[in-house]
């Protein structure tokens, strides 16, 4: 077992069938295309963390299969400590590669909370899906692969169950069973990292009742699997012929986002974790959902000290000290720490499974999503203040421009202030980078809506036991309960 290299990495991707398409071509190398290279360098950088004796161990753990070293994005969580671990690692990824590397953090998390999810399943069901995960497990660690996650079906009419939908397809499922695995059909949306993915960890969207069990499915596909075919959405980052130098940070990675559309899937048994077991959907979400919205909050910390720094760079390039902003960046600060923070807490305050999992705690994971859904675009907001006209507004020239024969010498000329016009430029659009460019990961709606974490939180929030306390404090024994709706 080893770790793979940078380019390792890089050619087990350029290896893969092409079946990723953008702008309506099949991009035939996704290490290489304008659309997706950057993706691919910003995980590849992962790669190289991992033997980079200063930063190691902020990447790589022990496998509790095997014993030797993994990607902690390959590692099962069976601690606080182990939780922690992951919480730091998603903030020091946004150091490392400026953006999301969601072809890791999603697929993480599907497999942990598969781990969990199968264990239970074995217990009641009978079925042997937990010990499918762990072989495969040990498989994936020996590769050493990066594999994205997909939750998201595209739902069709919110107001119908799957099983209701005018088009069964509008949500995976399942449409034949052979002795030997099963046959899916359907698609997933709006999944991120899969260009830089070597595989594919597919749950279930939802919660499903007996009249939808054909939803109740997951399984792990290798990226480029025959009748899979994936089509890149357009995103502010977008990669054309032509565009280079700051107009796209070269040092930074890139965020992709894409559908996944299954035409009759072929999935063998072995890679099967879940099919039909509709009582278990609700915990194979539920457990996704306390891993990744603990988890979060490390990554838009991340994300937080690149705006502030970004900001104050291109406020001192403007000729301004750092001090004029002190309030500014006070609050910045404030909310970078409030969501890590509470990832930290969610991570530290949960409890271990039978499994030998770790489930975070529930209810402050959801407290720490509806932060997330609000104070990274009051951070963007002050960075915007702090950089100035040059790093919101989008007026400023291309890179292209700045270095036109006919008047670039014109534009850093009168592009320049307390530096040069390039270095100020360069730290503007790092600023538009971070605040409205590819920098910006789905913190509104990325892991479930605020709204939908609301009902977790009202779900987990014990509000009785808080009235109680209330009544014994307050000296009352009369029962005071709760109205009862008015009839209209």
């Amino acid at each position: 077992m080893a770790l793979k290299t940078y380019e390792e990495y890089k050619e087990s991707i350029k290896k893969m069938r092409p079946n990723v398409y953008k702008f309506d071509q099949l991009i035939e190398d996704v290490t290489t295309n304008p659309a997706t290279k950057n993706t691919i360098e910003g995980h590849a950088s992962l790669f190289q963390a991992q033997h980079d004796d200063n930063i190691k161990d902020m990447v790589t753990t022990k496998s509790h299969l095997t014993g030797e070293p993994v990607s902690r994005y390959l590692s099962i969580i069976q601690s606080a400590e182990d939780m922690m671990a992951n919480c730091m690692m998603k903030r020091f990824a946004f150091h490392l590669t400026g953006t999301c590397t969601g072809g890791r953090c999603v697929g993480w998390t599907s497999l942990n909370s598969m781990f969990i999810t199968t264990f239970d399943c074995d217990k009641e069901m009978g079925t042997d899906y937990h010990q499918r995960l762990l072989a495969w497990l040990k498989d994936a660690q020996a590769r050493d692969i990066t594999i994205a996650g997909a939750l998201t079906d595209p739902k069709g009419d919110r107001t119908k169950k799957p099983s209701q939908q005018d088009d069964p397809d509008m949500n995976l499922h399942v449409v034949e069973k052979r002795e030997d695995g099963i046959v899916v059909r359907g698609a997933k949306a709006m999944i991120c990292g899969v260009a830089a993915a070597n595989e594919i960890f597919i749950l279930p969207g939802s919660a499903y009742g007996e009249e939808d069990k054909d939803y109740a499915v997951s399984f792990v596909i290798p990226r480029d699997i025959e009748n899979l075919t994936i089509v890149e959405a357009r995103h502010p980052s977008d990669g054309r012929e032509g565009t280079e130098g700051f107009d796209i940070p070269n040092t930074c990675g890139g965020i992709t986002q894409a559908y996944l559309i299954f035409e009759d899937v072929f999935i063998p048994n072995e890679r099967v974790f879940m099919c039909g077991e509709y009582k278990f959907t609700q915990s194979a979400v539920f457990n996704f959902v306390a891993a990744y919205r603990s988890g979060i909050g490390g990554c838009v910390a991340g994300q937080g000290d690149v705006k502030i720094g970004a900001a104050v760079l291109t406020a001192r390039a403007n000729g301004l000290s750092a001090k004029v902003f002190r309030d500014k960046l006070a609050q910045m600060n404030v909310n970078n720490e409030t969501t890590f923070g509470m990832g930290i807490a969610a991570s530290v305050m949960g409890q271990k499974h039978p499994s030998g999992g770790w489930l975070p705690n529930m209810l402050l994971a959801n407290v720490n999503k509806v932060h997330v859904a609000t104070l990274p675009y009051d951070t963007s907001r002050l960075a915007q203040d702090i950089a100035g006209g040059i790093g919101e507004t989008g007026c400023m020239p291309s890179y292209a421009d700045f270095k036109s024969e006919k008047y670039g010498k014109l534009i850093k000329k009168y592009m320049k202030a307390a530096v040069s016009g390039e270095s100020r430029a360069r730290a503007a659009r790092l600023v538009e980078w971070v605040t409205i460019g590819a920098g910006v990961p789905g913190c509104m709606h990325g892991g479930g809506s605020p709204d939908g974490a609301k009902l977790f939180i009202q779900a987990f929030s014990r509000l009785e036991d808080k009235v109680n306390i209330a009544q014994r404090l307050a000296g009352i024994t009369e029962e005071i309960p709760e109205p009862s709706k008015k009839k209209k």
